[in-house]
């Protein structure tokens, strides 16, 4: 079986999966779904998996489960910050923006690191320069200013996951 068609099937599974998450299981909402997820996997299913993978696929599957609850755990620290900051508008805050550094290669782990970036509350990327792995990203609340410190509080906490699954 090609690369290709294994990407296809992948995506139609998971697309399939958060269809039915979201919608429920009658009827309608499974053929519906079906297809959705065949629509999709059809015109943008060969773009996930581009290469061979390396590692056992149950070890990339184990470490994507671990990279959900730490996002889950991220995600809710910096809504408490957030929360902390609007409950307490004195407080000072200092946003700006922040250039990091990535070691990840595949576009696929670049996309969905700079996605939980954006989808934690308190960070947002602003661009990404894939020549320089660096991604710029605006800090609501700016707690150091070299690369390597902004890289280790902001892009490290996922990336070492993301790596094992990915990569």
């Amino acid at each position: 079986m090609s690369l290709a068609v294994k990407s296809k099937i992948v995506v139609f599974v998971l697309a399939m999966l958060v269809w039915l998450a979201l919608t429920g299981l009658g009827r309608q909402e499974i053929i519906s779904g079906f297809v959705v997820a065949l629509l999709v996997s059809t015109m943008a299913g060969q773009f996930l998996i581009t290469t061979h993978k390396q590692k056992h696929l149950l070890h990339r599957w184990l470490y994507a489960v671990l990279y959900f609850f730490k996002f889950l755990w991220e995600m809710i620290k910096a809504n408490v910050h957030v929360a902390y900051i609007v409950l307490h508008p004195l407080v000072p805050i200092k946003p700006g923006i922040v250039k990091i550094k990535t070691n990840l290669h595949k576009d696929a782990a670049i996309t969905v690191l700079t996605n939980s970036i954006t989808l934690t509350p308190g960070t947002l990327t602003v661009d990404v320069n894939e020549e320089k792995k660096e991604i710029y990203v605006h800090w609501i609340d700016v707690k150091a200013t070299g690369i390597e410190e902004c890289t280790k509080e902001i892009g490290a906490r996922f990336e070492s996951v993301l790596r094992e699954v990915f990569e």
